[in-house]
């Protein structure tokens, strides 16, 4: 459909352009690091870091994932809650197994280490989702 002025949809799609780069420009940037320790099959130690960026985060998206927030804003609370997916989602970008298999006098012991260096997020959280973004 033609405008008055007889432009097709510029003004809206200029408006669709601005809307979608000012929601990528209020986004969040933390810097989340994770590791994840099993000795013998058994949990050792898990440990993960979320803060806030101190400088803008340079880089561009490699992907992203959606994790139900309830209202939440605490990013922390939020991974934690979906911890399954969002382990799955960091596996993808990047996570680092190192597997340690040892057998002396007929003893075996093995240990297992996942690490994600510390990798810039950004974060869109609204009332029901939080938008995960990885960048590179």
């Amino acid at each position: 459909m033609r405008s008055r002025d007889g432009n097709n949809y510029s003004s809206f799609t200029i408006c669709l352009l601005v809307l979608f780069n000012s929601l990528a420009l209020n986004a969040s940037e933390y810097l989340i690091s994770y590791r994840y320790v099993v000795k013998d099959f058994v949990l050792y130690n898990e440990k993960l870091q979320v803060s806030h960026a101190m400088k803008p985060c340079l880089g561009y998206t490699i992907d992203s994932v959606l994790l139900e927030s309830d209202g939440k804003k605490d990013i922390k609370k939020i991974i934690d809650k979906n911890s399954a997916q969002f382990i799955d989602f960091i596996h993808k970008i990047g996570l680092n197994v190192v597997h340690d298999s040892v057998t002396k006098n007929s003893k075996n012991t093995s240990t297992t280490i996942m690490t994600l260096k510390t990798t810039c997020f950004k974060v869109d959280i609204n009332q029901n989702f939080a938008k995960i973004t990885a960048l590179n």
